[in-house]
């Protein structure tokens, strides 16, 4: 597309500073530091642990405060893995056991939908021996976090995908996958760009793992005000976090019994700011759900919350090396159809056909699937429907609107997502010299996930920095992928006209060009994860006995989310598995009445 001049109403990048400005009253940080960083997990089996600015020659010994009864063992300057996990004292809804090694009936599953869930759900089940095809009706798999390549070579995101240290169920299915090295580790701060290049972060780099990196990062954050943090302390140390150090499992009931309650009232009724949540959770909020926190679940926040102040690693963002059809979904697709499982692209399904037996109950007789001007019935054991909450609304029968946990799914709504990418001829996020930003031999800028609480997109990062495998093109500069939120008022724009908003917002690119651009507007993304409406959600296991969900959306202690996602698959493979002698008789039932039916077909033919 032709170059679009960018401008900007906002401070010129040559006075903003690249490591932070301090607000009058809040705590200075030094611009340069030495000092020792150590990151850990509490995993004894994995030490994801790294101390830089010593000796490394010299090895160290540290004990976490007695967390996870473990003592890591570690070379000083070591290299921080890109996998960990922070399974150990965590919440059991969150991180599963392993399963068991099924030793039932192998069961043919047809699976509806390509995405994250129905790729873990996938994974899960040819694991355990059975046979799965998948059925999506895109040209192209990965769902919201799928992407593509457009006629020019350009890669084509649905979203922004930022990998939290607390994903540990998707951790652990890359590592199955051989992905685990699709990841790069990002610097353990999560950083603020407010109006005119000043810089606030939330640094939780420490020597000493959760809680304490938590608490310092909380007490020196110059995105606050010393009141505002004075009052934020007092609302977390309020919460569901403090119980988590010691007992997770109850600290996670009690942040489901706050679902019904808005972040906002809950954090204000703690004692905690308006300042607060306008400069520091907001952002995250729409980072989280697309949503602010006067309109987002304190179910939703307080679950991230309680993970941070917990787990070490849970704070620490990773980001994937390029596009995810290569990194993410490419890998997992390999792994399915290695161990035989089938995609089979461009087939949508049309209807689900099902019966209703004497006796009253409900089964799937099979799915009636289009593509183009074909149409085909396929037939399977088990079906599950790994659907986005759009998708199940229009593939659900009207009539099982009779049962609850069907007619609760009608009560969700998606939220819309507006998600930019804009090639420049310079780089954006340098913010501290001018002329860096306008050179193209080095990239330079931040290379992390970025928020803002002074832009309509809540979150950003330069892809050819945090993710330059497909992103960094030699001889250009940044690829801003900006997500903006809430999408409602963008959905009806043409794509020039949010291009040109997108543009003024970021002070560093006046006087460059974006020379190429991409908008993907998607009308229903997550659910919205507003108070109240954790009920609504349906677990994975249905009153009909072979129809099975997947997704995000579904029931699972996590919030919506590519994590979220994949502890759905692990447990509707659970569900699946658990019910296989069932399945069994049920598929010799339909058997049965297929023969009979045809048998009786042929005698009124033969009568006739």
């Amino acid at each position: 597309m032709a170059s679009v001049a960018a401008t900007s109403t906002l401070a010129p990048a040559a006075l903003a500073a690249r490591r932070r400005r301090a607000r009058p009253g809040a705590a200075p940080l030094p611009t340069t530091r030495r000092a020792s960083v150590v990151r850990c997990s509490l995993d004894s089996n994995v030490s994801d642990m790294g101390v830089n600015g010593e000796d490394p020659s010299r090895p160290a010994r540290l004990s976490l405060l007695g967390w996870g009864r473990c003592e890591l063992k570690l070379k000083v300057g070591s290299r921080l893995p890109v996998i960990a996990f922070v399974t150990v004292r965590a919440p059991k809804g969150l991180f599963p056991p392993e399963p068991e090694h099924y030793r039932g009936p192998k069961l043919k599953v047809a699976i509806i939908g390509a995405g994250l869930a129905g790729m873990s759900t996938a994974v899960e089940l040819l694991d355990q021996g059975h046979e799965v095809d998948l059925y999506e009706s895109r040209p192209f798999i990965g769902g919201k976090v799928g992407s593509f390549v457009d006629k020019q070579g350009n890669h084509i995101e649905m979203g922004l995908h930022v990998f939290f240290g607390c994903y540990s169920n998707l951790f652990r299915l890359l590592k199955k996958v051989g992905a685990d090295n699709n990841l790069l580790v990002k610097e353990h701060t999560h950083t603020f760009v407010n109006k005119g290049g000043t810089i606030g972060e939330l640094d939780f780099r420490f020597p000493v793992g959760a809680p304490l990196h938590g608490i310092q990062a909380f007490l020196r954050t110059n995105q606050l005000k010393l009141y505002d943090k004075a009052r934020n302390a007092v609302a977390l140390a309020l919460s569901p976090v403090v119980r988590a150090l010691v007992d997770p499992d109850g600290a996670l009931q009690q942040v489901r019994d706050l679902d019904d309650v808005s972040f906002s009232d809950w954090f204000m009724s703690k004692g905690g700011t308006r300042e607060s949540i306008t400069r520091m959770w907001d952002p995250v909020a729409y980072a989280l759900g697309f949503i602010d926190c006067d309109n987002i679940s304190a179910r939703c926040m307080l679950t991230i919350f309680t993970l941070f102040a917990t787990k070490t690693e849970a704070s620490l963002l990773r980001m994937l090396k390029g596009s995810p059809d290569v990194y993410l979904s490419g890998p997992i697709k390999k792994y399915i159809t290695d161990r035989g499982g089938r995609f089979h692209l461009r087939w949508g399904c049309r209807e689900v056909l099902y019966e209703k037996s004497p006796d009253g109950e409900t089964y799937v007789k099979g799915l009636l699937l289009s593509k183009a001007t074909s149409r085909e019935i396929i037939k399977a054991d088990a079906y599950v429907a790994a659907c986005d909450v759009p998708g199940i609304k229009r593939l659900l029968p009207s009539e099982w609107r009779e049962w609850e946990m069907f007619d609760n799914i009608y009560k969700l709504d998606g939220v819309p997502v507006v998600t930019v990418q804009l090639r420049y001829n310079g780089w954006v996020t340098e913010l501290q010299d001018l002329e860096k930003s306008r050179q193209l031999k080095k990239a330079v800028g931040l290379d992390n996930l970025l928020y803002t609480a002074d832009a309509d997109f809540s979150c950003f990062s330069d892809l050819a920095l945090s993710s330059p495998a497909n992103y960094y093109i030699e001889g250009q500069g940044s690829l801003i992928q900006a997500v903006l939120t809430p999408g409602d008022p963008y959905m009806p724009l043409p794509n020039e006209e949010i291009i040109s908003k997108v543009v003024e917002l970021f002070p560093s690119a006046r006087g460059l060009e974006v020379t190429w651009s991409s908008v993907v507007k998607i009308g229903q993304s997550l659910y919205r994860e507003a108070p109240g409406n954790d009920p609504f959600r349906p677990d994975q296991r249905t009153p009909v006995k072979n129809f099975f969900l997947s997704g995000s959306y579904t029931k699972q202690d996590y919030i919506d989310s590519m994590e979220g996602a994949t502890l759905s698959g692990r447990r509707t493979a659970a569900y699946i598995c658990g019910a296989g002698e069932e399945l069994l008789a049920l598929r010799k039932k339909l058997v049965i009445g297929d023969s009979e039916k045809a048998l009786g077909n042929v005698q009124v033919l033969q009568t006739s």
